[in-house]
């Protein structure tokens, strides 16, 4: 019988191009799919001549497997996961390894790491981050888990995924249990908001300066060989310069109701869970949300009216430079959103005993992932500055770009106020910006408010932390006690 050196199951895209990339880097691997016809048409047709071996029972692709057996799963997060790891339990030998791929929840990656421990095997969660392209020619891997399992499967992981310019390879242990998925969920959540703040960026550009397809698509070429660097805005340019067989702009037939599988809302809910803002990201998830309402949205268009006035008249008034000023707000907005994205992964990492390497983390997204971006580089210089730096905020380097971008950014949030052009991400960033450098907020009447009405006391500015006062607010004079 062939051996192989891993084995894959589930055959979908993702699936089919992460084992081609695998045969490009010379290992065999064995694959399985629950419908044997998919594994048929794979070997006929992508697969054919690379030396990938098919099985039919998932008895067979585990017997074929060298040991320690390495088993990657490409299946449905959730239910299917599990399902397919209560299967192959009972036929792997202690020391195995099941790697998850898949988009799984990070809590179900801690609970799968504790629970094949206790059996004898180990476990592996690896956010994997690239689209069909990556998957074929070169992913990000955050893989986190069982420690004991990563010698065994570095190798394999290492060879596939992308890599940054000096060869350095766009996957590295992140931590154990869930911090594989968790930082691919936090990642996600990145790209939510560098979506929306790139779709912003279109919308004032094309409702308020009336600006073509074509000079749109040119700005963010433009934009893509400075500071935005990006694929996002790479691909941004490509698709505002699409045209369809008429020669009619191709994004302008797409409705404009936007989906989502939940990566998103995870980041966000992890984040109120951690006390630790990500707001930016919660703006974008709510903008798809609403796109969705669309049935909703063209009613209260209809009652309500709208101010946006589609000509881009609204444009004479903003300046010709105002181009620039979206620039500002694009750039800064998407610091904020990083800034607390990695604050999330430092909570996280205290909430969960993970130790994490940010510097290393940004690195993992440089190549292969959606949110791939110059920008990265900047990250990671800022941790090698400072490895516990609380906030990227507060480095050198994105303090003075903040700088720059300020009148710009507040000019773009002023003027889509002033013409009804919504901009939730662009207003949200600005809002924690301001509150994150305030000495003072206005919590402390929250705070007598809250002990007013149910007697949750507050802390006082003239006396240490962590002592407590109440207020007997309804008699004049009273004193805190």
């Amino acid at each position: 019988m062939r051996t192989a050196d891993i084995g894959l199951i589930g055959l979908a895209v993702m699936g089919q191009n992460l084992v081609l990339n695998m045969a490009d880097h010379g290992y065999t691997v064995a694959v399985y799919n629950r419908t044997t016809a998919r594994t048929t048409e794979f070997l006929d047709g992508p697969a054919r001549g690379t030396g990938v071996i098919g099985t039919e029972t998932i008895e067979e692709f585990v017997n074929c497997l060298t040991r320690p057996r390495r088993v990657m799963l490409m299946v449905k997060a959730g239910g299917p996961v599990d399902a397919i790891v209560n299967q192959l339990v009972p036929l792997l030998d202690e020391g195995d390894i099941i790697i998850d791929g898949g988009n799984s929840y990070f809590e179900d990656s801690i609970r799968r790491t504790m629970d094949l421990k206790e059996r004898g095997l180990r476990f592996i969660g690896a956010g994997i981050s690239g689209g069909e392209e990556g998957a074929r020619h070169g992913p990000s891997i955050m893989p986190g888990g069982d420690p004991g399992a990563w010698p065994h499967v570095k190798g394999i992981l290492q060879d596939i995924a992308a890599k940054v310019a000096d060869g350095t390879p766009c996957c590295d242990w992140v931590g154990p249990d869930g911090a594989g998925h968790y930082t691919k969920m936090v990642h996600n959540g990145i790209e939510y908001g560098d979506m929306q703040v790139i779709a912003e960026a279109y919308h004032l550009m094309k409702v308020g300066l009336g600006m073509s397809h074509a000079d749109m698509a040119a700005v963010f070429r433009r934009w893509g060989d400075g500071l935005l660097d990006s694929y996002l805005i790479d691909i941004t340019a490509d698709i505002l310069g699409h045209t369809d067989e008429q020669g009619d702009p191709t994004l302008e037939v797409i409705l404009d109701a936007a989906g989502q599988k939940g990566t998103g809302k995870w980041t966000v809910i992890s984040s109120l869970d951690l006390g630790y803002p990500m707001t930016l990201v919660a703006e974008a998830v709510y903008a798809r949300v609403v796109s969705a309402l669309l049935d909703q949205r063209i009613e209260a268009a209809g009652v309500l009216g709208s101010a946006v006035d589609e000509s881009g008249v609204a444009g004479q008034e903003w300046g010709d430079d105002f181009v620039d000023a979206i620039h500002d707000a694009l750039y800064a907005s998407k610091i904020v959103s990083y800034a607390q994205g990695f604050m999330l992964l430092g909570a996280a990492g205290g909430e969960y005993g993970w130790d994490l390497d940010y510097g290393r983390i940004a690195q993992l997204w440089r190549e292969g992932c959606i949110i791939r971006a110059a920008f990265l580089d900047d990250i990671t210089a800022a941790f090698a500055r400072r490895p516990d730096l609380p906030s990227l905020l507060l480095d050198g380097f994105f303090t003075d770009a903040l700088r720059k971008a300020d009148s710009g950014w507040r000019r773009v949030v002023t003027a889509a106020v002033g013409a009804g052009i919504p901009v939730p991400a662009y207003s949200s960033a600005l809002a924690f910006y301001d509150a994150y450098r305030s000495e003072r907020l206005p919590a402390n009447l929250i705070q007598a408010q809250r002990d007013y009405f149910g007697a949750h006391t507050y802390e006082r500015i003239d006396r240490p932390r962590g002592e407590f006062f109440h207020t007997d607010w309804t008699r004049p004079g009273g004193a805190a006690t």
